[in-house]
């Protein structure tokens, strides 16, 4: 069986704890590779030689870091099927969609690219006499990341790269289910030239997570996950002296004026609630019809899904592929199973789907929810699978009002004719990312992405110009010279000689 170790210090490196966790096809059920399990020992190594890399890397000019990622870019360019079939093989998503992950990842790549421009500091002359301040922006050092299934390459690509070009060296902690794409980018990273002990891939578990949090050499946690790990992650890092960006769980809803064009919003809804499998923190899970539009937008909805064709990843035909594992399968059916003891109406219900030939894999199929009540599980949980609820609303308010009241505020859309309408929806919802006629409003590379409520603990946004904020520290220098001809001047206690 098939091993995926560790990748520390530019080289593979064999687990020493003797733990494995399995990694399974989702299309077959199959168990096709172990994945080593570190030790808070390892960690500890890990540390070390990111610490050790860090000497150096810290100290290295912009253009060695850009000619480095430059090169990287490239390599990534060239290996996006291979980086695509890896995410395929263990997550179980379409290959289609697993390029179109590793194409997100590479405006993150590319922003770092340019990272020259976003590292320049400020200065101001003669703010006293011969008196200069200036500002300027430092690496942190160690820095690790803790990224989740979903997205195996493309969640480490928005942390990483703009982590290195800042000058740190980054401890990567993928999600153990899919481990292979984050080893992949490393090995590519190392090729284009990033010195050993820079970027470095520590797989694990919870021992490995927690090791990574009370870690005295680590300055910095970046993590995408749900939102009780996500408030773990901030408060035991935070507590241990680190900075946090932890981006939690989310409950996406999107608006329905009457005014819209039902046929585009009925397109919307289904690519973002079901794209994926719905395994994405920015897919729509909550349709909110407004007025006497509900029936026949849920009848649209009905068509479109009905017609999606679902089956391994590999298969070119195949538009939806399996869920991650069994037993998150059966937590997403569970939701449908108990929806209409809840009041919803089920006008598709997936469970119990299977594919011919696959009858092992993870299979569910598309489910649609309709009359779905706020009290309902269906509606308070982020099922994270291709569920989608319909809930109805008479005005405008009401439907602002029910999106509001959600504890999460990830992302969420407008569908809309009116301008006006779009403009007060802006600024009236609570929500990190708005879409207006987009379902799923995540900003290009040099934006940042990130929610608010419970989608978000920490300060800071990940990528564009919070992610480089968060992976540098602010620094304010003062100097005066006193001028050549002025010679020998004396004691000089500190205060200003004149203004």
């Amino acid at each position: 069986m098939k091993t995926v170790n560790h990748w520390i210090g530019g080289k593979t490196v064999e687990g020493a704890s003797g733990n494995y966790g399995p990694v399974t096809d989702p299309a077959t059920g199959e168990v096709t590779t172990q994945v080593a399990l570190a030790s808070a020992d390892e960690v500890d190594a890990a540390v070390r030689v990111a610490r050790e890399a860090y000497q150096t890397w810290g100290q290295s000019s912009l253009a060695a870091r850009t000619k480095v990622l430059f090169a990287y870019r490239a390599l990534l360019d060239a290996n996006r099927d291979a980086i695509a079939e890896l995410i395929t093989a263990e997550h179980g998503k379409v290959h289609s969609d697993a390029l179109g992950e590793v194409a997100r990842g590479l405006e993150i790549v590319e922003l770092a690219c340019g990272i020259t421009t976003q590292l320049k500091g400020e200065l101001s002359t003669s703010v006293s006499s011969r008196v200069d301040v200036a500002a300027i922006r430092q690496p942190l050092g160690v820095v690790a990341g803790i990224t989740p299934f979903n997205f195996p390459a493309m969640v480490p690509m928005w942390m990483f790269p703009l982590a290195v070009a800042c000058g740190n060296t980054f401890i990567l902690k993928p999600s153990e289910k899919d481990p292979s794409a984050a080893n992949k980018l490393a090995e590519l990273a190392s090729e284009a030239g990033l010195p050993d002990g820079v970027l470095n891939v520590v797989h694990g578990d919870k021992v490995a997570v927690d090791a990574l949090l009370a870690h005295p050499g680590i300055a910095a946690v970046s993590f995408v996950g749900s939102t009780p790990i996500a408030r773990h992650i901030h408060t035991t890092a935070s507590a241990n002296g680190k900075r946090v960006q932890a981006l939690g769980g989310a409950k996406n809803h999107m608006l329905v004026l009457p005014d819209a064009d039902l046929d585009a919003a009925a397109d919307a809804a289904v690519s973002a609630a079901y794209g994926s499998a719905g395994e994405r923190c920015m897919a729509i899970s909550a349709v909110v019809a407004v007025g006497a539009i509900g029936d026949a937008l849920v009848e649209k909805i009905r068509e479109r899904a009905e017609k999606i064709k679902i089956g391994p990843g590999n298969d070119p035909a195949s538009e939806m592929g399996p869920l991650i594992t069994a037993a998150h399968r059966d937590k997403v059916a569970s939701y449908v199973k108990g929806a209409a003891d809840q009041g919803a109406d089920v006008v598709l219900d997936g469970t119990g789907y299977t594919v011919d030939g696959f009858e092992k894999g993870h299979w569910i199929g598309l489910s649609l929810l309709d009359n779905v009540k706020t009290d309902s599980d269906a509606y308070r949980d982020e099922i994270f699978g291709p569920v989608l609820c319909v809930l109805r609303a008479e005005t405008y308010e009401e439907g602002v009002a029910l999106i509001n009241a959600s504890p999460f505020g990830n992302g969420t859309a407008i569908f809309t004719r009116d301008g006006g309408a779009a403009r007060r929806f802006q600024l009236e919802i609570e929500a990190g990312m708005v879409g207006v006629n987009v379902p799923i409003p995540v900003p290009v590379g040099y934006h940042s992405f990130g929610g608010w409520k419970d989608s978000l603990f920490g300060d800071h946004h990940i990528y564009g110009n919070d992610g480089i904020h968060f992976y540098t520290r602010g620094k304010v220098v003062t100097t005066r010279w006193p001028d050549p001809s002025e010679g020998h001047i004396g004691v000089d206690l500190g205060f200003p000689r004149n203004h």
